[in-house]
């Protein structure tokens, strides 16, 4: 029984009871649409360096922004422990999504859907002073290495309504929180704003951003517009985790790809 249990831990079948870490690798990752012709830095030229990055920093779950169909079909070949779900803003598989993808090997997803960032969140609509449907993407995940479960929530915020931002953001918390309070939450995205946002203000007092605390951190902005860095607008939040470890922005080249989108990927690793 002994040689058994052993053989087990090894496989990686029982690793809570082998007393292994119990964390979570997160990537948030604005891909850049592949509808917008950037030149040399168009989709087509920059898609390996996508899944070079993936198969090379291997989060165990990540929420993409700005996606189209073909990104995520790319993405789902190119990667195939990774399954994703979610839909387009503008219903079904058009326009951008802000999708999540999970690695099916080491996580499963127990339920999950999509909120329209307005008044009327169940169905494709502009809310507030927003330009553009904004969606939010839920998942209500379990680990298979350890049985634990958490929510994870990808979105993208509208780039010119604040009043959009602010009213997103609550109505991510309170839906997800209102489902169940005690089940850790994760939230990604690209949320058009800077540390210090008005629109944040009320998120800082319920969730902390892994930038902040970590025990590993950076100030490195996210947002290159392919040149130098400087913006700070992608985040990973969580609440009901034990601690951040580590947090990275991913500003190195991949596959040979000098920018692989107008921002980089950025990292946490969760403890719980």
């Amino acid at each position: 029984m002994k040689t058994k249990l052993i053989t087990l831990c090894l496989a990686g079948v029982v690793l809570a009871s082998c007393g292994a870490p119990a964390t979570l690798k997160v990537v948030s990752f604005n891909v850049r649409t592949s509808v917008k012709d950037d030149g040399a830095n168009s989709w087509e030229f920059r898609k390996p360096a996508s899944d070079a990055m993936l198969n090379e920093e291997k989060p165990d779950i990540f929420g993409v922004q700005e996606a189209q169909m073909d990104q995520l079909d790319y993405i789902a070949e190119k990667c195939p422990d990774y399954v994703p779900f979610g839909v387009g803003r503008d219903g079904g598989d058009e326009g951008e999504h802000a999708s999540v993808f999970y690695n099916k090997n080491v996580l499963k997803k127990l339920d999950g859907g999509t909120w329209w960032l307005s008044e009327t969140p169940d169905t494709v609509s502009v809310g507030w002073d927003a330009k553009y449907p904004r969606t939010a993407t839920w998942v209500l995940m379990e680990d298979l290495r350890n049985g634990k479960q958490f929510y994870f929530v990808n979105t993208h915020l509208d780039h010119k309504g604040a009043l959009a931002r602010k009213n997103g953001l609550k109505l991510i918390v309170e839906k997800t929180r209102g489902m169940n309070p005690e089940i850790p939450l994760i939230l990604t995205g690209d949320f058009n704003v800077e540390p210090g946002d008005e629109c944040l203000e009320d998120l800082d007092k319920q969730m902390q951003s892994a930038r902040v605390v970590a025990k590993v951190t950076t100030d490195k902005p996210s947002c290159n517009h392919y040149k130098t860095s400087t913006e700070t607008i992608d985040y990973i939040y969580f609440i009901g985790f034990d601690s951040a470890e580590k947090f990275e922005v991913l500003d190195k080249e991949y596959a040979g790809v000098p920018y692989i989108s107008d921002h980089y990927p950025i990292a946490a690793t969760l403890n719980y």
